[in-house]
């Protein structure tokens, strides 16, 4: 029995920053980020929108489109690091918003027996959820389950995280006897606790919150003045001696990070590779990854390509490619290999089992958990817009999450795949709206009032409740 990905479905803001004006505010030059790491455009969510909603868009899009029955679906998985609250799953939400949608065709409560649940592993949440929904399937064959990834990848100002950031959500539909890709069942997986990311809950004592505002009033408080203001004090100022906070911004090392996503992929790939005997240089038509920018997979995965055909006796070919022998000299051998990076015969390779899920990446950006189905989705729409048969060929999937794990398996294209180009992707991307520099930056340290776009024709954040026993629900509508 076939099982994977029978329909896909997205939402992505309708606005976005062009890269050019974040490389001239930041003094940045704009070839280092569009054509060093493939970055064209920067997808952020209005006022009005979050995991949440842009889920829930993505999700009643894919039982509008698929003219879904509710009682067919038996789970909906949100694989997301951008979660509302700590102990009510956001994917509940998304549940929530779309069973009252549905009700019209469905009668109320049409979502009642769904099993509802986030997966938080960084940008691997997803990943995990797509693996858990085929083992339900197996065990359910005749009922389908949803997964959707839906994050917000928000970075410091002026950090070096900035100019990858990006958002959005994609939602699967995972069934028997799948449209779109044949899942493989065997699974490579890499484990290892890192702290290459991670977005902490942050502790500050009151006395020293106190003393900065105080400065801020042009007092000077010391620390023995400050805890004794506040030792009778009511409110918010009494009672615990800690503030707690949660931002989006992590704490992050780029270059650890790096390390730490070879090392997992590494790993992952020869457990895959234990299981399944293949060289994905030659056996995978098109690799799907997770990208922080557009250029990550092509950059990290030379040294990967050079291993492959070095041992399937294809080393000719390289060494023919480059002109001369790989040196033994550390940096000699690094220099040859940025060489071989350039040079047409791996520029082929990049093109052909790359660049397809680029594209999707440079003009939105970091998608987290939902990055490397926008991965998929791009490839499908690409072949699509270029008239291309890829039915059958084979599609290999690398995920990766801070923390660090990494996923590898493979999936088949299967014959009803071309339906993804009613999606028109590219097109609706296009077709987003350019917002300046200075609204980005008011949007970013949260000094907007008024949405962006105030009509979106989709799941808003309507507001916060504050009334006793419900203070910080969330509260959304359907414009």
């Amino acid at each position: 029995m076939k099982i994977g990905i029978d329909a896909i479905s997205y939402y992505v803001p309708n606005h976005y920053l062009p890269i050019e004006a974040l490389a001239e505010a930041r003094n940045i030059e704009y070839a280092k980020l569009n054509k060093g790491l493939g970055l064209t455009s920067m997808s952020f969510p209005d006022i009005d929108e979050d995991a949440a909603s842009m889920g829930a868009n993505a999700v009643l899009d894919l039982f509008q489109r698929e003219t879904l029955n509710p009682s067919d679906v038996g789970r909906i998985y949100l694989g997301t690091e951008s979660a509302l609250d700590s102990a009510k799953p956001t994917a509940t939400y998304i549940l929530d918003l779309v069973e009252k949608e549905l009700a019209t065709d469905f009668g109320p409560r049409s979502l009642k027996n769904v099993d509802a649940v986030d997966m938080t592993f960084a940008c691997i949440g997803a990943v995990d959820a797509l693996e858990n929904a085929c083992l339900y399937l197996k065990q359910n064959p005749d009922k389908k389950a949803i997964i959707v990834a839906s994050d917000l990848a928000k970075y410091h100002l002026g950090s070096t995280g900035e100019y990858t950031q990006g958002a959005g959500a994609v939602a699967l539909l995972i069934s028997k006897n799948p449209a779109i890709i044949s899942l493989g069942s065997e699974i490579g997986v890499a484990t290892k606790g890192e702290r290459d990311f991670f977005k902490p809950r942050r502790t500050h004592t009151k006395s020293s919150v106190l003393m900065q505002a105080a400065e801020l009033l042009g007092i000077q408080l010391n620390e023995e003045e400050a805890k004794n203001k506040l030792r009778d004090a009511k409110g918010f100022w009494g009672g615990n001696t800690m503030i707690r906070s949660y931002v989006e911004e992590p704490v992050f090392d780029g270059q650890y990070s790096n390390t730490a996503y070879v090392g997992r992929i590494k790993e992952a790939l020869e457990d895959f590779q234990s299981k399944v005997n293949l060289n994905p240089a030659l056996d995978w038509d098109r690799v799907v990854m997770h990208l922080p920018y557009a250029f990550q997979g092509r950059r990290m995965l030379v040294n990967f390509y050079l291993d492959w055909m070095k041992r399937d006796g294809r080393w000719d070919e390289v060494v023919e490619a480059v002109g001369c022998e790989q040196p033994k000299d550390k940096e000699g051998s690094k220099n040859w290999v940025k060489t071989f990076s350039k040079s047409d015969y791996y520029k082929a390779y990049v093109n052909k089992a790359l660049a397809p899920a680029e594209r999707a990446s440079g003009l939105i950006g970091n998608m987290y958990t939902a990055s490397i189905f926008m991965g998929l989705l791009s490839t499908l729409c690409d072949a699509a817009e270029k008239g291309k048969d890829i039915e059958g060929t084979c599609i290999g999937f690398m995920g990766y999450g801070s923390g660090s794990k990494a996923k590898v398996f493979q999936g088949h294209v299967q014959n009803g795949w071309s339906k993804v180009a009613h999606l028109n992707l590219f097109d609706r991307l296009d077709q987003r709206t350019p917002v300046d520099f200075s609204t980005y930056e008011n949007w970013h340290n949260e000094c907007l009032t008024i949405p962006i776009l105030p009509k979106k024709n989709a799941f808003v954040l309507e507001g916060l409740r504050t009334v006793e026993n419900q203070e910080f629900f969330r509260d959304y509508k359907r414009q």
